[in-house]
C-alpha cells in the first residue's frame, strides 16, 4: 500500500495484518500512532486516535450488528465519556470505564424507559432516577441494577410510595400517599404490606415529618422542570448523599436493608399504574365512622396485614383484636421513627466501644486462625487460656494505629470458641467481616431487663451482648460442660456462643461482651416474638408498651402450634436434653425465645364439638357475618409446600448445624420448605419449622388458623439458683403462689418449662 511522511515524522500508510485485520493511518515506527482507521475481519470498524498501538483519545467504533459508540477511549478500552447506541434502539450517554458503564450517565431503553444516575460495572448502582414510558417515576438508591435502599416511587395518577426497597420491591418501613389525600404508614415485605400500620383517610391530619423525601418526587407537570434541571437535581441529591456519609449524618436518614445481586438492567412497570388504596372495610358499623360534626377527630385506622392480606382494621384507639393480643388487650402501636435498632455512628455513645470491640476481635481471630485446628484440652478452659493485649492509639509492635481511645483487650478461651465456630461452619474471614467489616454495628434501642445492651452485626448474623461480671463467671464455669453438650447434640436449642471478650478503658471501666448467633437471622419477616418461661407471675406485657417490636410473654400467647409428629417428638426430645443439662448446672430463669412468621391467612374455620362435616357447619345465621369464613375440611393440605431436600438449593441460615428433621408428609424424608416468591428453606429443629397456628376466638365457636414458620431457641442461660434467688423465692412465696414465680428450684423450673411448652405445641388429634 502507499505510504507518506507526515510533518511530525510519523508515517501514514495502510497495512494488512497477518490475522486479516486492516489498519490505515499514522504509524510510529511499526505501531499505529495518531489518527487512524482499523477494520476487523468481522466487519467492526474503529476510526479515531491511537497511542502506541492502543485506541486512546476520541474515536468512533461501529459494529456489524449496527451498534455504535462515539466518545473517549483509553488503553484499547471504551473509557471516559461517550454515547453508545444499541441495536435495539437504546442509547446511553455518560461515563465509561474499561468497556462498562461507570459513573454518571443517562440510558434511554428501547421501550422508551429512561434511567439517569450512577452506574457501576454496567448496571445502575447508587443514586438515580428511573422513568417508565407510562410516566411513573422512581428516584432513590440502586444496587446491581435493582432498586435497593431508600427511594420514592410516584405513579402517574399521583400516588407515591416512600420506603426502603429490596430487589425492586418495597421492603421495610415507609409510607404511601394516595392522590385522594389518604395515607398509609407501615411496613412492606417484598412488595406487599406486612405487619402493623396506620391508615389516614382523606382529610385527616397526617404527620408533618412525612415530607422528608418529597424533594425526590418532582413531577414534570407539577414543576415543569427541564431535562437539564433534572440532571442537576440528581447530581445535587447524590452530592448530598455523599456529604451525609462523610459527615456522619446518616443517622438522620433511613438506612437501606440487605442488598442482593440482581443483574437485570431493564425494568418493566409490572406494579400496576397506581397503589391499591385499601379503603376502610365497608362492614364497619356506622357508629365507628366519623360524623361530619366531629371536626376535632381524625379519620385514622389501625391496620394489620399478613403477606398483603388485610386481617384487621379498626378506628385508632379502640380495643384491638390483632393476631395475639386478644380482645381485652388494647393495641397502642405507634410508628417508631428509628425502628427497633440504631446504627452506631461517629459521636454515638457506643462509637468508641464498637471500634475497640472490632479491633480486638480482628486481632484475636487473626492470631488464633493460623494455629492448626485440634481438639480442645483441659488447659484451654483454664485461667491461663487468655489473650491479653494493649491497644494504644499510636499503635505498637503488635497492634495497628487506630482512631479510637487507648484500651486493654482480653479474650477468654480463644481455642474453645474457635472450635465452636468451626462446629457451626463459621468461616473466620466471614466472622471478622460480619462484625469487624467496614459497616457499623447496630444497637438495639430497648436494652434487656438485666440492663445489658445488645448490638447486632450489619448482616444480622451475630448478636453481641454486654455481660455482668457474675454472668461471665457462670459462663466460664459451665463452658467445659457446655462445649461437650453442644458437641454431642448437633440440634441443641441452647444459645450458641462464639466468643467472650473484655475491654478495659484507661479510667479502669471494664465492659464484658459475649458474641452469640442470631436465631432470627432469616429472609422471612418475624411478625411476633415471645419470651416463654412457663411461669405466670409478671409474665404479661403492659398494654401501653405493646408495639410491633415488643417481645411478648407467656400470658400474651393465645395460639397453639401444631407441628408434624416426627418434628414434635424430635423437638421435645431435644428440649428435655437441654433442660437436663441446664438443671445439672443449677441454671434457672432461662426461656424459650419463639419467633413466628405468619403466612397470608387461608383458613378461618367454624368448629363445634359436633361439627364433623361440611354440611353441619353451614348455618351462617349464628355467626359474625363480618368475618370471612371458608368452610373446608380440617385435614386439608397446608398452605406451606414441603418438597424433598436437595443439597445446595436452599437458603441456609447464618450458622446452621445438625441433621435435618424428617417429615411424615414427605414420606419421612428430609424436606425443604418452599415459600412462593421468597425462596426454598432448609428445615431443621428450631429453624424454618412449618406449623399450623390455631386460636379459639372468644365468645364464638370460631377457630382462627394460620400457616406459620417458627424459629425457636433457649436463651438467658447464665443465671444460677444462688442465695439471692433463694431469698427471692422465699419472699415472693409469701405473696404469690410459689409455683407461679420464676425463681424456683432448677428441677422444678425444668419440669414446669417442659410442661408449659407441651401446651404450646400440643399433640395433633
Amino acid at each position: 500500500m502507499a505510504s507518506a511522511e507526515t510533518s511530525k515524522g510519523n508515517t501514514q500508510r495502510g497495512d494488512t495484518l497477518p490475522n486479516g485485520d486492516v489498519y490505515v493511518g499514522n504509524f510510529d515506527g511499526l505501531v499505529p500512532h495518531g489518527m487512524g482507521k482499523y477494520m476487523w475481519t468481522d466487519g467492526a470498524l474503529y476510526e479515531g486516535e491511537w497511542d502506541k498501538s492502543k485506541m486512546t483519545g476520541r474515536g468512533i467504533i461501529q459494529w456489524p450488528s449496527g451498534a455504535s459508540y462515539v466518545g473517549d477511549f483509553r488503553g484499547g478500552f471504551i473509557d471516559g465519556t461517550g454515547t453508545f447506541k444499541g441495536v435495539d434502539g437504546s442509547v446511553y450517554k455518560g461515563c465509561w470505564r474499561m468497556n462498562k458503564k461507570q459513573g454518571m450517565g443517562t440510558m434511554v431503553y428501547s421501550n422508551s424507559d429512561t434511567y439517569e444516575g450512577l452506574w457501576n460495572e454496567g448496571l445502575p448502582d447508587g443514586f438515580g432516577k428511573y422513568t417508565w414510558s407510562a410516566g411513573n417515576i422512581y428516584i432513590g438508591s440502586w444496587k446491581s441494577g435493582n432498586m435497593n435502599g431508600r427511594g420514592v416511587m410516584q405513579w402517574i395518577n399521583g400516588d407515591t410510595l416512600d420506603c426502603n426497597w429490596l430487589n425492586g420491591l418495597a421492603h421495610g418501613k415507609g409510607y404511601c400517599k394516595y392522590a385522594s389525600g389518604a395515607c398509609y404508614i407501615g411496613t412492606w415485605d417484598r412488595g406487599v404490606k406486612d405487619g402493623h400500620g396506620i391508615f389516614y383517610e382523606p382529610g385527616s391530619k397526617i404527620p408533618c415529618n412525612l415530607e422528608v423525601s418529597e424533594c425526590a418526587t418532582t413531577r414534570d407537570g407539577a414543576s415543569a422542570s427541564s431535562s437539564s434541571n433534572e440532571t442537576v437535581n440528581v447530581r445535587l441529591l447524590f452530592l448530598l448523599q455523599n456529604l451525609c456519609n462523610k459527615w456522619g449524618l446518616r443517622r438522620f436518614f433511613h438506612r437501606p436493608k440487605r442488598i442482593s445481586n440482581g443483574t437485570t438492567p431493564i425494568f418493566y412497570d409490572d406494579s400496576r399504574n397506581h397503589l391499591s388504596q385499601d379503603l376502610p372495610n365497608a362492614s364497619l358499623s356506622g357508629n365507628e365512622h366519623l360524623q361530619e360534626n366531629d371536626v376535632n377527630k381524625d379519620l385514622v385506622y389501625e391496620r394489620e396485614y399478613v403477606q398483603g392480606v388485610l386481617i384487621l382494621e379498626q378506628p385508632k384507639g379502640k380495643d384491638s383484636g390483632m393476631l395475639d393480643s386478644g380482645e381485652t388487650q388494647e393495641n397502642t402501636w405507634q410508628k417508631q421513627a428509628r425502628g427497633p435498632m440504631e446504627t452506631i455512628y461517629k459521636g454515638h455513645r457506643s462509637y468508641y466501644l464498637m471500634l475497640n470491640l472490632q479491633l480486638g476481635i480482628r486481632y484475636t481471630v487473626g492470631k488464633i486462625t493460623p494455629v492448626p485446628l485440634r481438639e480442645v484440652r483441659s488447659n484451654d478452659f483454664g485461667p491461663r487460656a487468655r489473650i491479653r493485649m494493649y491497644f494504644p492509639v499510636e499503635g505498637s509492635q503488635y497492634t495497628p494505629p487506630h482512631c479510637s481511645v487507648n484500651f486493654f483487650w482480653k479474650d477468654y478461651c480463644p481455642m474453645v470458641f474457635r472450635n465452636l465456630r468451626e462446629m457451626f461452619h463459621i468461616d473466620a474471614a466471614d466472622y471478622m467481616m460480619s462484625i469487624c467489616g467496614g459497616d457499623s454495628l447496630k444497637e438495639l434501642s430497648s436494652p434487656g431487663k438485666s440492663g445489658s445492651i445488645f448490638y447486632l452485626s450489619q448482616d444480622e448474623r451475630f448478636v453481641i451482648k454486654t455481660l455482668r461480671k457474675s454472668e461471665l463467671k457462670i459462663l466460664l464455669k459451665m463452658l467445659p460442660k457446655y462445649y461437650n453438650h453442644v458437641k454431642a447434640y448437633d440440634n441443641t436449642l441452647i444459645t450458641k456462643f462464639f466468643g467472650v471478650h473484655r475491654i478495659t478503658l484507661k479510667a479502669g471501666k471494664k465492659v464484658r461482651f459475649v458474641v452469640m448467633g442470631n436465631m432470627f437471622c432469616t429472609e422471612l419477616r418475624i411478625h411476633r416474638k415471645y419470651d416463654l418461661k412457663g411461669s405466670t407471675q409478671g409474665r404479661s406485657t403492659k398494654k401501653q408498651k405493646i408495639n410491633e417490636n415488643t417481645t411478648l410473654k407467656d400470658l400474651d400467647l393465645s395460639h397453639a402450634f401444631h407441628v408434624d409428629k416426627p418434628w414434635r417428638e424430635a423437638l421435645f426430645r431435644q428440649i428435655t436434653l437441654d433442660c437436663m443439662f441446664l438443671e445439672s448446672q443449677s441454671i434457672i430463669d432461662y426461656s424459650m425465645l419463639l419467633g413466628i412468621h405468619f403466612r397470608a391467612p387461608h383458613h378461618l374455620k367454624t368448629l363445634t364439638s359436633h361439627q364433623n362435616t361440611l354440611e353441619s357447619s353451614g348455618n351462617s345465621s349464628e355467626m359474625d357475618c363480618s368475618v370471612p369464613v371458608h368452610y373446608e375440611d380440617i385435614n386439608s393440605t397446608k398452605g406451606l409446600l414441603l418438597v424433598a431436600h436437595e443439597p445446595g438449593t436452599t437458603v441456609g441460615g447464618s450458622h446452621i448445624r445438625g441433621s435435618m428433621v424428617r417429615a411424615s408428609e414427605g414420606g419421612y424424608e428430609e424436606v425443604d420448605l418452599v415459600l412462593p416468591g421468597t425462596g426454598r428453606f432448609r428445615v431443621q429443629l428450631g429453624v424454618n419449622m412449618p406449623a399450623r397456628a390455631r386460636k379459639l376466638l372468644e365468645s364464638t365457636d370460631m377457630v382462627e388458623e394460620y400457616d406459620v414458620v417458627l424459629y425457636l431457641g433457649i436463651i438467658d442461660i447464665l443465671q444460677e439458683y444462688n442465695m439471692s434467688k433463694r431469698v427471692e423465692h422465699a419472699v415472693k412465696s409469701l405473696k404469690f403462689d410459689p409455683l407461679s414465680i420464676s425463681a424456683v428450684d432448677p428441677n422444678l423450673y425444668s419440669k414446669r418449662f417442659v410442661h408449659f411448652l407441651d401446651r404450646v405445641f400440643p399433640e395433633q388429634d
